[in-house]
């Protein structure tokens, strides 16, 4: 079993508006845009993060805005929902936030005795607020206060046709299984770094869609590159076919498909986002991967829209 593992680092998904997208995490849920640069395989759509003050794994959430992308289909093999952990006592608040800005979605239930309120992002991807103790500190800015802040995340629900085999492998990766709620299991580690619990929900429903709204690849954190490779040799040992490390400028990737559909994402928490940008100015410019550099007048004169804040 797996020692390294730390929780999740971040979440990429796919929207239909660059714009519509960052409007949404920065005056909606509130918040700090880290970092604005490139997807490194497309350099012509933007690749938008969002997070606390500093971009500190477990807190990131990201974005490819592919420009005018159709829909995603829900279905079996993605992530679900997203969940962040907010203060307890400040779901009230947050309805009425989200439904002040005309949020879709807005719900409001309980899982494994903890409140959560739903609601659906631009393109209808699931999200979640949940009430939880959470000592990490919270990011406060764009007109969120610090009793209602967002800490990072607090869970990903994979939604899953057979949980079986996932579920093995998040046990390998040193999760354990925690909690059961009708069809869903939940499964944390012991000593995470905050956004430290995945929830498997198993359905009978077809196989998702990818497209503007859909989750590409949830992520899971370690410390550093030499942490990294070992567990890279033992996913590669059990089976997985897992890619070579990847430098992603703000940490280094490894990538593999889990046994449900989802594809999963091992990263550094090295080197973080303030290697190219002075920590208060995080996300302010548009920074370009070395070899996309020369490109950087066409893609600002043709293909990468300004993005008002």
């Amino acid at each position: 079993m797996l020692k390294q593992i730390q929780g999740l680092h971040h979440v990429t998904s796919l929207a239909s508006s660059a714009q519509k997208n960052n409007d949404f995490f920065t005056k909606v849920l509130g918040l700090r845009r880290v970092k604005k640069t490139v997807n490194f395989d497309a350099p012509n759509v933007y690749h938008l993060y969002y997070a606390d003050a500093v971009g500190t794994p477990g807190t990131v959430m990201t974005y490819f805005p592919f420009e005018g992308a159709r829909r995603g289909r829900a279905g079996t093999g993605e992530v679900s929902v997203t969940a962040f952990s907010v203060p307890p006592g400040s779901l009230p608040a947050w309805k009425e936030r989200l439904t002040g800005f005309g949020v879709s979605g807005v719900s409001q239930d309980t899982r494994f005795d903890q409140n959560r309120l739903l609601f659906r992002g631009p393109d209808g991807e699931g999200f979640a607020l949940v009430e939880a103790a959470d000592d990490r500190p919270g990011w406060t800015g764009n007109g969120i206060s610090e009793d209602m802040a967002i800490h990072g995340f607090h869970s990903v629900t994979l939604r899953l046709a057979d949980a079986d085999a996932t579920a093995e492998l998040l046990r390998f990766m040193g999760y354990d299984e925690v909690a059961r709620q009708g069809a869903i299991t939940r499964f944390a580690l012991t000593n995470g770094n905050g956004a430290q619990q995945v929830d498997i929900e198993t359905v009978d429903a077809p196989a998702a869609g990818q497209g503007a709204g859909s989750v590409h690849h949830v992520a899971f954190a370690v410390e550093n590159r030499a942490a990294q490779l070992e567990v890279r040799k033992a996913l590669a040992d059990a089976g997985h076919d897992v890619t070579p490390a990847i430098d992603r400028d703000y940490f280094w990737a490894i990538y593999f498909r889990s046994p449900g559909g989802v594809l999963f994402e091992v990263a550094t928490n090295e080197p973080g986002f303030d290697r190219d940008e002075d920590p208060a100015h995080l996300g302010e410019a548009l920074k370009l991967p070395s070899q996309h550099a020369h490109l950087r007048e066409t893609l600002e004169t043709k293909y990468l829209s300004p993005i008002k804040d």
